[in-house]
């Protein structure tokens, strides 16, 4: 079955978690956590992603998170595999750490912000990893300490999260304090973790179709409205997507045509060339791909190896010639 597209768009809040494959470890001492949450913090900060809670555990971890303006799978993709390699280097092991991809669920953040920021910070007491809330506060392998001042974490947002709770940070940390420990006795929440992945062999029609399942039961965490948004807005991505992947074709067509035309080579075109006939050349290009098939300033720009302001002034120059 070929892997799904990932719910995901820049600021969409996500519940991340990760799994050692075979649920086996995938910290085994303080040196491998250190190295996790240095590289967790140090990519976040890069890629403008907002982390408001996590929890590295020994064999899984859980993050609730806001992706950044790359999306969330890139900023994944770097940090598994950095991590990865790095912890089979410094344990002489080879092969797969984590448990085939990570999985996450697009999170309604009205009415489950909270509740998911307080079920991923009791991990640590739920895996018996601490005993008491004293010491989930000093715990260092965690976002609840960072969030009360306990643990040092610039990288995380930890004012923003004490927002949802007070006006100051004495009356934000005491109420969070308290909501979290009203939390403690609770059992298990499956459905914060998701039921397992909503498949279709008939695309995101059939999809939504399902979208009435019990909230959590799948990759989307919300109500019905939320649920629908968010399937009709990755349908409506996906649809761009392919219709960009359909046009691949004919923009090489048509690039190719004009430079036998002038007799200018593709990859001079692309090289960045500022030949008279090439710069031409390159503005005619410009215009056609742009009212034919679609494309922005700087898709234009990608697709012909140049900067966006050479697009720009190409363009701008043909039209007053």
């Amino acid at each position: 079955m070929p892997r799904q597209v990932r719910l995901d768009a820049p600021g969409t809040l996500h519940h991340v978690m990760l799994r050692g494959i075979e649920r086996r470890a995938i910290v085994t001492d303080d040196a491998d956590r250190h190295d996790f949450v240095r590289r967790l913090g140090a990519l976040t900060m890069q890629s403008r992603t907002a982390v408001y809670g996590w929890a590295l555990l020994t064999n899984h971890a859980h993050l609730l998170l806001r992706s950044g303006p790359d999306g969330l799978p890139q900023l994944m993709r770097r940090f598994l595999t950095g991590y990865a390699q790095a912890y089979n280097r410094r344990h002489e092991r080879h092969g797969h750490l984590f448990q085939n991809r990570y999985k996450s669920i697009v999170c309604e953040e009205n009415g489950y912000f909270v509740e998911l920021l307080r079920y991923i910070h009791l991990n640590p007491i739920r895996a018996g990893l601490v005993g008491t809330l004293g010491e989930l506060e000093r715990y260092p392998w965690s976002g609840h300490g960072i969030l009360l001042g306990e643990v040092a974490g610039s990288w995380q947002e930890r004012e923003w999260v004490l927002s949802w709770f007070g006006n100051t940070a004495d009356s934000a940390k005491r109420a969070y304090r308290e909501f979290v420990a009203a939390g403690v006795g609770q059992e298990r929440r499956p459905g914060l973790v998701g039921g397992g992945q909503v498949r279709s062999g008939g695309g995101w029609s059939v999809v939504r179709g399902r979208s009435r399942q019990k909230a959590g039961n799948g990759r989307i965490l919300g109500g019905e409205v939320f649920v629908d948004t968010v399937l009709r807005e990755a349908e409506e991505r996906i649809r761009r997507q392919l219709e960009v992947r359909r046009n691949q074709s004919g923009m090489t067509e048509a690039i190719e045509e004009v430079c036998q035309q002038a007799g200018v080579s593709p990859l001079e075109l692309r090289a960045g060339s500022r030949r008279r006939q090439v710069s031409k050349i390159r503005a005619l290009l410009a215009q056609r791909l742009m009212e034919e098939f679609g494309l922005s300033l700087a898709e234009v720009a990608r697709e012909l190896g140049v900067s966006l302001s050479a697009i720009a002034k190409s363009l701008q120059k043909r039209h007053t010639e």
